[in-house]
């Protein structure tokens, strides 16, 4: 079985939520296919940036469907070069243009759409401002895709059942499998730190600079942490553009463009995740449970995952119920490595979980 996947950027530097799941998905295929039988066509290379022409072609393309970094020149070049292969996997189905080429032109294979999230609700998100112009080209394009994708692709992926409502509701069709975040398990030791955590605890928070990232992040500093004893840290991508905000403090750490994130883990007593708005799975809650995090996060934060939250940290939504959550902390120390996260982690959502599932999509 010869694979061809279909990834929005080649990896570069550090990498944001997305492409770790990407990531994970390259990486259970080639488990499944063969190294030899996976090849990669990517859309971006981060390593180049967007002349001015390109953008603007991007623009011009955008209410056809043809999401940035895509043409019809570049369809074209995919639907040929897919004849050679069983299976299109089309890794974020804002290409779902690509498997509406591919089926029109009479591809033979399988053609397999994985939903990151349902990206009309992500981008609706993202462009929350009705008077940002972006907004009325990408969620129409992010709209149009998806449904392409639920028409087009023999197999559709989801990744909560969250989403597969969603999609059902919006295009009338369910996933055919729900595969969950994963990742590949980075953390194995012998054994884990004993220590229990401060009674003034290191609380970090991790996301790149994202609307709903920042708009949470910034609910927090307000109505959660003049309340509390704690030392804050604000790690991710692009996060150094905080620095400048009115409402940011001069005692919070903000570490930006980390390129490896297993000290900041190590050292944090809790994660904290305030996020409200979304669609998907976060991909920081998986990760922080692969280390063994102590988590106190929103509802939102925890969709899609299934545990005892009381066990792992905490699920809270309003300020008092942070405030409780971090005091408990405080007074009642506990160990720094939760081995019930990551006990969940190995059982539920690591990649060696995931294979099965990818299988069951792939062959006929």
């Amino acid at each position: 079985m010869k694979i061809l996947i279909i990834r929005y950027k080649k990896p570069c530097g550090v990498p944001e939520g997305g492409e770790k799941a990407s990531e994970l998905n390259h990486t259970v295929l080639c488990r499944i296919a063969g190294k030899e039988n996976v090849d990669t066509y990517y859309i971006h290379d981060e390593a180049h940036h967007r002349s001015l022409g390109e953008y603007l072609q991007g623009v011009v393309y955008m209410p056809l469907g043809y999401y940035f970094g895509l043409t019809p020149k570049r369809v074209g070049e995919i639907v040929h070069l897919a004849r050679t292969y069983d299976v299109v996997f089309v890794d974020r189905s804002v290409f779902g243009i690509i498997a509406k080429r591919l089926k029109e032109t009479g591809y033979k294979g399988r053609v397999v759409c994985f939903f990151h999230n349902v990206e009309k609700i992500y981008f609706s998100a993202k462009y929350s401002s009705r008077i940002n112009p972006m907004r009325w080209l990408v969620v129409p394009c992010a709209d149009r895709n998806d449904r392409w994708s639920c028409h087009y692709a023999d197999r559709t992926i989801a990744l909560s059942r969250r989403d597969d409502d969603e999609l059902a509701r919006n295009y009338g069709r369910h996933a055919d499998q729900l595969i969950p975040i994963a990742f590949v398990d980075r953390y194995q030791r012998e054994s884990y730190t004993t220590e229990y955590t401060s009674a003034k605890p290191l609380c970090m928070f991790l996301g790149a600079h994202f609307p709903a990232n920042v708009e949470g992040i910034e609910w927090f500093v307000k109505n959660v942490l003049p309340r509390v004893d704690i030392r804050m840290q604000i790690v991710g991508k692009g996060m150094e553009k905080l620095r400048g905000a009115e409402w940011m403090r001069d005692d919070i750490e903000v570490l930006s463009n980390v390129p490896d994130l297993e000290p900041l883990f190590e050292a944090a007593d809790i994660m904290v995740l305030p996020i409200f708005k979304g669609s998907g799975m976060k991909v920081k809650t998986c990760e922080s449970m692969m280390y063994g995090k102590n988590i106190i996060g929103t509802p939102e934060a925890w969709s899609g995952y299934e545990l005892d939250y009381a066990k792992a940290g905490a699920c809270c939504f309003t300020a008092d119920e942070f405030i409780a959550a971090i005091k408990n902390f405080c007074d009642h120390p506990r160990p720094r490595f939760n081995t019930y996260s990551r006990q969940i982690f190995t059982d539920q959502y690591s990649a060696d979980c995931m294979v099965d599932k990818f299988r069951s999509v792939l062959i006929k």
